[in-house]
């Protein structure tokens, strides 16, 4: 799993960096064509990570149910978020990915429900599946993220 925390970091790192170098009325923009936006993106890596490893597992997530309802799969944007929220995200993105690592180094991961996920039809029996399918997750948002601000730029 070392391999998979490297790139999950590297990968968060770099949608940090899109955080802060996007301005938020950007952030918020959704495009024609789209229906969501980078902010939206960002929310939903955090939440999926956090459902899919910790509750998943019978543990509490450390987001709160409010962020799960607004950034939980089948959400969209229903309003613009603040400077305030993104900042939240910025730390976020990282804080919890070092807490699941470190949780993950620690075994505090000890049971697993299996839950088959609509994007691939795969079925996750572990706390392993999860992580790899969380890998797999990320990089399918970070590359929706690109595509948003490539059209937000045109």
């Amino acid at each position: 799993m070392k391999f998979t925390f490297e790139v999950l970091t590297n990968t968060r790192n770099s949608i940090k960096n899109i955080l802060e170098k996007t301005s938020l009325e950007d952030l918020n923009q959704i495009p024609e064509t789209f229906n969501n936006n980078v902010i939206w993106n960002v929310g939903h890596i955090i939440v999926s990570g956090q459902l899919l490893v910790y509750k998943l597992s019978g543990l509490p997530t450390m987001i709160s149910n409010s962020m799960i309802e607004k950034y939980g799969k089948g959400t969209k944007p229903e309003a613009d978020v603040t400077q305030e929220e993104v900042d939240e995200m910025k730390q976020l993105l990282l804080s919890t990915l070092e807490k699941i690592e470190a949780d993950y180094k620690n075994k505090t991961f000890k049971t697993f429900n299996e839950y088959t996920v609509s994007t691939t039809g795969n079925t996750l029996t572990s706390v392993d599946d999860a992580l790899q399918f969380v890998f797999f997750h990320e990089g399918l948002h970070i590359g929706y993220i690109m595509a948003l601000l490539k059209a937000i730029k045109m």
